[in-house]
């Protein structure tokens, strides 16, 4: 019994393609003795695997694991896929030797392998109460990622998400020049890409900037960078070399109503009174802010091209003259009227040779906005009549309110010219004066 046995285990461990020679050694030793140890048939054949002591984990640096993740190819960063990549992460963050659930002091790793002349111990340290709310703590931060500098509404720009309409600071000091009570605005940042020979398509980032004093001194330029920090201290610096001297009228708006273009861009500026504002495109505003422009209406037409916009604004600004120069230039005497002041004439400027009645053409244009604006108007678009004015109750509703129709400026028109609701009729018929009101009384007071 005990033969048959040890001949099945035999069997067993002969057929199976993974015994290991110390195995079968045994075995053929227990052939070999007559007499077998009852203990000997309890032993259990260890059941071996193939295993490996290395594994991608393991033969791979964390620098290369790390670049797995955070890294594109040159083909995907053209085509824009580097865009939301995960940045390498610290995964020790908070992790120190010898300190966790049970901390230990281990000589050679946390702690001196001597101190003094004694020889340090390994021994347990008393457990930190607050270790799991700190450690957890840290690695929410670490989760959150870095926090985005919170701006005030002022300083944010025109939509918050891009970085158009800032404030960046003044341009940087040349030497001893500096650039006292400038400021700098960011009219517009996009990317641009262009071909290249050898390194294909290659993008950099264009800035746009306007710089002023808000005192009549005012630069704008274009800069590109790869970098955009670098953009702008390029544009900021460069618009601070290319300043000029912009005339305003009563320091708060422009000289007279004009009209520029450039390009498809066309821009009707008006010259408004103290206190109206800035009513005009965004670009334009901050360029009046830089120039120190208070008050004004700009209306603009065709292309919305930002660059053109700007670049339109300022040749008209550069190209406005004074009163004394249109009216030398028209040989004509240059007159004001004000409704404030009625409507009386007041001599502006004076040539210093007027031309006579007869040297006028009969179809010169005399009127000074138009000559100003050169005979070209503001397009405005036709007015569309409600959509009630087409219902039949509209057509009942005016009928009904006929006899009414201007009866509050008449009203206003009556009380200006006689301080009294009648006219020349009433001394004829004094019956229709209308009766003032009858004041009520005190007792009446009293008794309601």
């Amino acid at each position: 019994m005990i033969r048959t046995c040890l001949l099945r285990v035999c069997g067993l461990v002969k057929n199976s393609p993974k015994n290991v020679p110390s195995v079968s050694n045994d075995i053929h030793n227990l052939f070999a003795v007559d007499y077998i140890h009852p203990h000997l048939l309890k032993t259990h054949i260890p059941l071996v695997h193939s295993t490996r002591n290395t594994t991608f984990f393991v033969n791979k640096s964390a620098d290369e694991l790390w670049k797995g993740v955070t890294t594109v190819s040159n083909a995907g960063r053209r085509r824009g896929r580097a865009k939301g990549l995960k940045k390498k992460k610290d995964l020790n963050k908070g992790q120190i030797i010898g300190v966790g659930k049970v901390p230990m002091q281990f000589p050679g790793l946390n702690t001196p392998v001597f101190r003094g002349k004694e020889l340090v111990q390994q021994q347990k340290l008393p457990v930190d109460p607050k270790r799991e709310e700190n450690l957890a703590k840290l690695r929410q931060i670490r989760s959150m990622g870095p926090k985005r500098m919170k701006l005030s509404p002022l300083e944010r720009g025109w939509t918050s998400a891009q970085i158009g309409g800032r404030k960046v600071g003044p341009p940087d000091p040349i030497g001893e020049d500096t650039f006292d009570g400038f400021d700098t605005w960011i009219l517009e940042s996009k990317m641009v890409n262009h071909m290249t020979g050898n390194l294909g398509r290659r993008g950099r980032i264009s800035i746009f900037v306007v710089t002023g004093n808000g005192n009549g001194v005012v630069g704008f330029s274009l800069a590109k960078a790869p970098v955009q920090k670098t953009a702008i201290k390029t544009a900021k610096n460069r618009a601070g070399q290319r300043l000029m001297y912009i005339s305003r009228c009563k320091e708060h708006t422009v000289l007279h109503d004009f009209v520029t273009q450039f390009g498809n861009t066309k821009i009707f500026v008006k010259k408004m009174h103290e206190g109206y504002g800035l009513v005009c495109h965004r670009a334009i505003k901050a360029c009046c802010e830089a120039i120190g422009i208070k008050d004004i209406h700009a209306k603009v037409e065709g292309s919305i091209n930002l660059q053109h916009i700007v670049k339109a604004f300022f040749i008209g600004l550069l190209q406005q003259k004074s009163y004394q120069q249109l009216a030398d230039e028209k040989r004509l005497h240059l007159v004001e009227f004000k409704s404030e002041n009625g409507n009386y004439p007041e001599v502006v400027a004076s040539p210093s040779k007027v031309r006579k009645l007869g040297e006028i053409k009969s179809n010169e244009i005399l009127d000074f906005t138009q000559y100003v604006l050169g005979g070209k108007i503001v397009l405005k678009k036709k007015k569309y009549p409600p959509f009630y004015t087409k219902h039949p109750l509209y057509k009942t509703k005016l009928v009904k309110l006929e006899r009414l129709r201007n009866f509050d400026e008449t009203r206003i028109k009556l009380m200006a010219e006689y301080g009294a609701l009648h006219s020349f009729l009433t001394e004829k018929y004094p019956e229709a004066k209308l009766r003032p009101k009858p004041k009520r009384s005190e007792n009446n007071e009293t008794e309601e």
